[in-house]
């Protein structure tokens, strides 16, 4: 069953991510990820996370794709015109990557070539219609494709502990409209706020998958509250991390309760290690 398909059946459904390396091996990742195959829905591949220079996410999902893994393919905004973002995209189809997740992307000014232009020739909402209208047979400026049309199950993010809510409903609303299917949400770690959020959005009846982000130390929680709009690590939370004498163990602690708690409020979770794959498993073995 493929992913569109998961998500039309209704059941629960839970996502994973890696970021591609820094470099043309996938070898240590695809190691570390082994476990986890036939136990997620799909997994996201990061496009060039937080503007750092690192192997392309296409090619990265065809190698996860080729180890037997559904790739959600993730394609942002900000170094692509919508000519290589259809580009991009047809290419994607033509090896049989279906599952894009379509963002705008952090400016280049925050990652590790700070120099470099950004382009934002579209936002999200643009891209996913344009990546809809393309499975019409026809591109952006009008002109028809050659032969097969391509199919996509399209995806689209959303920050719940956003501030004010208000415009982050209204854009997830059109979002909708232009074609998403689904969306993977920014770290959620108050559910008091998710409530809320699910609460302003329920006349979508949208396919939400509550993002879980695995905290390393109390240092990493902190930081999040500082530097990530939208996220809030409750204080008994970073007490919690603060206390422990084993990172890992609370680590896993803190996210099976999240999971348990939002996976009956939502669509799924979407599982962020941020490079932590080992401790996936076990978190998958609890919950």
């Amino acid at each position: 069953m493929m992913f569109k398909e998961k998500l039309a059946s209704g059941r629960p459904i839970i996502t994973s991510e890696i970021g591609p390396p820094k470099g043309i091996s996938l070898d240590k990742i695809l190691a570390e990820i082994a476990p986890i195959k036939g136990r997620v829905d799909a997994v996201n591949v990061t496009d060039l996370q937080s503007s750092v220079m690192r192997m392309g996410s296409l090619a990265a999902s065809v190698i996860l794709k080729n180890h037997g893994f559904e790739p959600i393919l993730q394609m942002t905004c900000r170094d692509r015109n919508r000519l290589a973002l259809q580009s991009d995209a047809l290419s994607a189809s033509a090896l049989g990557i279906e599952n894009i997740l379509a963002l705008t992307g952090d400016h280049p000014s925050l990652g590790d070539h700070p120099g470099a232009k950004p382009v934002f020739d579209l936002d999200s909402v643009q891209l996913v219609d344009i990546l809809r209208v393309l499975q019409t047979g026809v591109d952006a400026g009008g002109n028809k494709l050659v032969g097969t049309a391509p199919k996509y199950c399209l995806g689209a993010v959303v920050n719940p502990g956003a501030d004010p809510l208000e415009p982050e409903i209204i854009k997830m609303e059109k979002k909708l409209e232009a074609g998403a299917e689904f969306f993977q949400t920014q770290a959620v770690f108050d559910i008091r706020v998710f409530e809320t959020f699910l609460k302003s959005c329920s006349y979508l009846n949208a396919k939400v998958l509550a993002g879980v982000v695995l905290l390393k130390s109390e240092r990493m929680a902190q930081y999040m509250n500082d530097n990530v709009p939208g996220v809030t690590v409750p204080e008994d939370i970073i007490k919690e991390m603060a206390g422990a004498q084993d990172k890992k163990v609370k680590s896993i602690e803190i996210s099976v309760r999240l999971i348990k708690e939002l996976k009956g409020m939502c669509g799924g979770i979407h599982i962020m290690p941020i490079g932590w794959y080992s401790i996936v498993p076990p978190i998958l073995d609890a919950i």
